[in-house]
């Protein structure tokens, strides 16, 4: 009976364990940069960052703290996402050079 038992708990356990694990995702890393607001539409904010210009997407959903307009210093929190992968074919193989013909002496 208790054999039985303890073969019940690691079923149990285990199904457990399987139907959660697709549900676990792990968040894509996030990155960080700072400076003042370049420019500012519905869709896109633009920062200086040192001596180049960042232009990083944004939509209804992006939390906003704070008065934004340009000119403001801002400190934008994203993630890179992909959106189109295309994958390539491998390189052609590349021929051998023929071995150089021996002349017998």
């Amino acid at each position: 009976m208790k054999r039985l038992l303890t073969i019940a708990l690691l079923t149990s356990m285990t199904a457990a364990v399987l139907l959660a694990a697709p549900g676990v995702a792990v968040a894509p890393k996030t990155y960080q940069v700072t400076g003042p607001v370049l420019t500012l539409t519905n869709d896109m904010i633009a920062v200086q960052k040192g001596t180049d210009r960042w232009e990083i997407a944004r939509d209804g959903g992006t939390k906003v703290t704070g008065d934004l307009k340009a000119g403001a210093k801002v400190m934008i929190e994203y993630r890179m996402t992909a959106t189109t992968i295309t994958v390539q074919p491998p390189p052609a193989a590349k021929a051998k050079p023929a071995a150089p013909v021996k002349k017998g002496n």
